[in-house]
C-alpha cells in the first residue's frame, strides 16, 4: 500500500511546479531566472517544466476535473505576482487536488487499488 503523500511529492507536486512555471513564463512573461528564484530550484528545472521533460501526470490531465486545477493554476500566479509566495500557492493547489478527488484517482492508478478511507477519499 502506498502512502497517498508518496504520490503527492512524486505525482502532484511535479505538476503543479510545471503549471505554475508555464503559467508564469508564458502568460506572465516572468523569465526563467526569476521563476526559478521565486521556486528555490536551478534554472535548469524550470527549463524542464517548460519543455515537459518533468512535471507530466496523465492522469490529473485526464481528469474531468483537470479544468478546476487550470483556474487555481491562474489564480495562484496571479497571487503569487501580488506578493504571495510558492509555498503557500502550492498548499491551495494541492488541497484543491486532494478535495476534488483527483489524488484518490492518481492513488488508484498508480498503487493499482482503491484508495484508502483517508480525509480525502471518504465517501467516494
Amino acid at each position: 500500500m502506498k502512502i497517498p503523500c508518496e504520490l503527492i511529492v512524486w505525482y502532484v507536486l511535479p505538476s503543479i511546479r510545471r503549471a505554475l512555471a508555464r503559467e508564469l513564463v508564458e502568460r506572465h512573461e516572468l523569465s526563467q531566472a526569476e521563476v526559478a528564484r521565486r521556486f528555490g530550484v536551478t534554472d535548469a528545472a524550470i527549463s524542464q517544466y517548460l519543455r515537459s521533460k518533468r512535471g507530466i501526470n496523465k492522469e490529473m490531465e485526464d481528469s474531468d476535473k483537470y479544468p478546476e486545477f487550470r483556474e487555481e493554476v491562474v489564480r495562484a500566479a496571479t497571487r503569487m505576482l501580488h506578493g504571495s509566495d510558492i509555498v503557500t500557492e502550492t498548499c491551495n493547489i494541492c488541497k484543491m487536488v486532494k478535495d476534488s478527488g483527483m489524488l484518490c484517482k492518481i492513488y488508484e492508478i498508480q498503487a493499482r487499488e482503491r484508495a484508502p478511507a483517508c480525509v480525502w477519499c471518504e465517501g467516494d
